[in-house]
């Protein structure tokens, strides 16, 4: 499946169960970038506007680059209302932005989709001089064993899961260049009863879906691991927040 179709069928979870970020991360973008009110952001990858939307809040001017018609249609419905929020069909390799329209670019849990070289060429393009690239990505945690428990499953049964979760790190050295590279990690977690973990589970592009054959084996198993690990109906999902950016 084609990356700009991978979630079409998936939405609704990952506008539902899908973590967003922690308040840590948007102080100090603010401050090391510094950010003012109405700060031009190309959010791109913004997907349902789980990014989009904090940023939003924060004051600034977004505008959410997505090619998924059903994702985009979704940040729509719930980013609307704010005054300056605009969505754009366009990729991180096209963007349709105007040239050094913006101060910030942010790809949010969407780097892996990207042609990292025509990427970072349309990112320098539409960026004002001495304007930032902030990658983020919610990484989850396996310190506990509900946590290991959860990353077995997605490793038994996800369609191609190591391919999509691997570390990007060896590649990001040469994606910032000469721009030059920092990293910065925050964390924050989820408490979630089993609905919302079924959701979160099935909002991965990866996970089979009720069509596949798979799917009864992955619910059993899910709601085993939850059965065993729960603590007054909950189950507690960590992340480690990394932002890479150039300072």
């Amino acid at each position: 499946m084609k990356p700009t179709e991978r979630f079409s069928n998936r939405v609704d979870n990952y506008v539902k169960y899908r973590p967003t970020y922690p308040a840590a991360l948007l102080q100090f973008m603010q401050q090391v970038f510094a950010l003012r009110q109405h700060s031009p952001i190309a959010d791109v990858g913004a997907g349902t506007g789980i990014l989009t939307a904090l940023l939003l809040q924060d004051g600034y001017e977004v505008f959410a680059v997505e090619p998924n018609d059903n994702m985009r249609q979704s940040a729509n419905q719930q980013l609307s209302h704010f005054e300056h929020f605009h969505s754009i069909n366009g990729s991180g390799e096209a963007t349709t932005l105007p040239n050094g329209s913006v101060d910030l670019v942010t790809v949010a849990q969407a780097f892996h989709w990207l042609q990292p070289d025509k990427a970072r060429q349309e990112f320098l393009r539409i960026l004002k001089p001495g304007g930032h690239i902030a990658l983020i990505w919610n990484l989850r945690t396996t310190h506990t064993p509900f946590e290991q428990a959860f990353e077995d499953i997605k490793q038994k049964y996800g369609h191609n899961y190591t391919g999509i979760r691997k570390s990007h790190d060896p590649e990001l050295k040469g994606f910032f260049g000469d721009l030059g590279l920092a990293e910065k990690t925050f964390t924050h977690s989820m408490r979630m009863d089993l609905p919302a973990l079924k959701g979160q589970l099935l909002s991965s592009s990866f996970m089979p879906l009720e069509t596949d054959p798979t799917f009864v084996n992955v619910m059993e198993e899910l709601e085993a691991a939850f059965a065993q690990y729960q603590e007054n109906g909950l189950v507690t999902i960590t992340y480690d927040t990394k932002l890479h950016y150039n300072p």
